[in-house]
């Protein structure tokens, strides 16, 4: 047995002891919707490892049934599916519901923000646990994270991008404070489900689409129609919740709650890493098996532009809404705090020591 399974096992046990000590041998069925589809690569592994764990650890007091976006038909309607208490539980990404609660986006990412270990950090000890639960609780619900893709690629194009011309009219497909920021550069911004994204990109619905990175990007086959493959700048990590609904959170024990707690955060760190594990195995294929698959970086125009862009939006939400002051304000300088760090050791060591 490896030594994570082995700690996993240890609180595994731990934890079903706790539930033996419970009065009651009462049994708990959640119902869980998720954005994915049935046979969701990464994410839709995550929520069945939630399940499992939670009712390993909970020594079958607890079953999760999970609805795919096929079976509820909204995958964009986590949010009020929770809220309205037609589902116990959710996963998704907040950035979907900008429209609906628009400080919820930035729990997913911020364009040249926090990479996927400094958004954990900050989730965990730098305040974003708090602030989330208090951007979310008007509506009923508790969030928690519920699993990171890592950095996001920028997208899969059918033309190269040379200049911030290429960009404009161009339509495309990317979510959240991106679309804002893309949308202002003059690009036609649409939100698909990712059931709808090959057959848009191929009918020339959409000129490009940004979907996450190579694990989950080769089975969709963006690579069979778009050649330009490029690195992004938009979700420097990308975080997806679990949203519960609060009167269901609060009529279970306590010791389900930290099952369940648990549960959701062991899931979370299994996607991250998984998704990283998998996205190299992707690209190692996929430059393999097309080798006319280009990978290209937004020319300095393009970037420079996409900064100064997504800073002036952000410095106009936090004008706008005290509450999206605290979250930006909070994450900007959780940024400035964490960074140096991360510059002379990961950054220091891929430049200048691995030598790959």
């Amino acid at each position: 047995m490896s030594l994570r399974n082995t700690f996993l096992a240890a609180g595994m046990l731990a934890l079903a002891a706790l539930s033996f000590s419970a009065s009651a041998e009462e049994h708990y069925t959640l119902k869980l919707a998720q954005t994915w589809g049935p046979n969701s690569p990464i994410l839709g592994d995550t929520t069945k490892r939630f399940a499992e764990l939670a009712e390993a650890m909970s020594d079958g007091r607890v079953t999760v049934r999970i609805d795919a976006a096929n079976k509820h038909k909204a995958p964009f309607g986590i949010f009020d599916l929770v809220r309205n208490g037609q589902y116990d539980m959710g996963h998704t990404a907040s950035y979907y519901y900008k429209g609906t609660i628009p400080n919820a986006m930035y729990f997913t990412t911020i364009p040249f923000g926090l990479i996927a270990p400094e958004m954990y950090a900050w989730f965990y000890h730098g305040g974003g646990m708090e602030l989330m639960q208090e951007v979310y609780e008007p509506y009923g619900l508790l969030s928690f994270p519920g699993g990171n893709t890592g950095n996001q690629m920028g997208g899969w194009f059918r033309k190269e991008i040379n200049s911030l011309e290429d960009l404009k009219g161009l339509k495309m497909r990317t979510p959240g404070f991106a679309g804002e920021v893309m949308s202002e550069l003059g690009v036609a911004v649409t939100n698909l489900p990712p059931g709808e994204l090959y057959t848009s990109l191929e009918r020339g619905v959409i000129d490009a689409v940004e979907w996450v990175g190579p694990a989950l990007d080769f089975p969709m086959g963006f690579h069979q129609i778009a050649k330009y493959y490029y690195s992004g700048w938009q979700e420097p990590s990308a975080e997806v919740q679990f949203l519960v609904n609060k009167k269901t959170w609060e009529r279970l024990p306590e010791d389900i709650r930290q099952i369940l707690t648990v549960a959701m955060r062991t899931a979370a760190y299994d996607m991250y890493i998984q998704s990283m594990h998998e996205s190299g195995v992707a690209w190692s294929r996929m430059k393999a098996d097309y080798p006319d698959v280009t990978h290209k970086v937004f020319p300095p125009d393009v970037i420079q532009a996409l900064r100064e862009t997504t800073n002036r939006l952000l410095n106009e939400f936090a004008e706008k809404d005290p509450m999206a002051k605290r979250i930006i304000t909070s994450q900007r300088e959780y940024l400035k705090q964490i960074r140096p760090w991360v510059n002379i050791s990961d950054k220091a060591y891929l430049e200048s020591v691995a030598g790959q």
